[in-house]
């Protein structure tokens, strides 16, 4: 198979986006996870800073809560990554994983969206796969 018969921008697009919705979930995670200083990952952190928790603690705000977003956000990151790893090896199912592309991309708006232009991009190369059809063999 040539390189022409692939979906690529489709992939690129998704690539870049699932990056950014890593990062974008990982940086939000961490920041959380810092200034709550009792819940997540580096809560140490936050313990041993004296548990700075900000303006939310005033109201009683869900830490877990927001952790499980960001959560969510890191795990969609991910499978985004893979579906469009997946468009590139196997452009013949570049249906089933431009799905999974745009569910997942769709998914990461609920914890922040790659600074929102990573959930973006995410759709709009999932949106490409499902629609990317292999030219027909001469």
């Amino acid at each position: 198979m040539s390189y022409g018969e692939r979906p690529t921008v489709a992939v690129i697009l998704s690539i870049i986006g699932g990056v950014l919705i890593l990062v974008g979930g990982s940086m939000a995670f961490m920041m959380l996870s810092y200034n709550n200083g009792g819940f997540g990952m580096m809560s140490g952190f936050g313990g041993m800073m004296g548990g700075y928790r900000g303006m939310m603690d005033d109201v009683g705000f869900p830490y877990a809560m927001l952790d499980g977003l960001m959560l969510v956000s890191l795990v969609s990151g991910i499978l985004v990554i893979v579906g469009a790893v997946m468009i590139d090896i196997y452009p013949s199912q570049s249906r089933t994983w431009g799905i999974i592309v745009l569910i997942f991309s769709i998914v990461s708006f609920v914890g922040m969206g790659g600074f929102l232009i990573g959930a973006v991009l995410g759709v709009a190369g999932g949106a490409l796969a499902l629609s990317w059809k292999a030219k027909p063999k001469a």
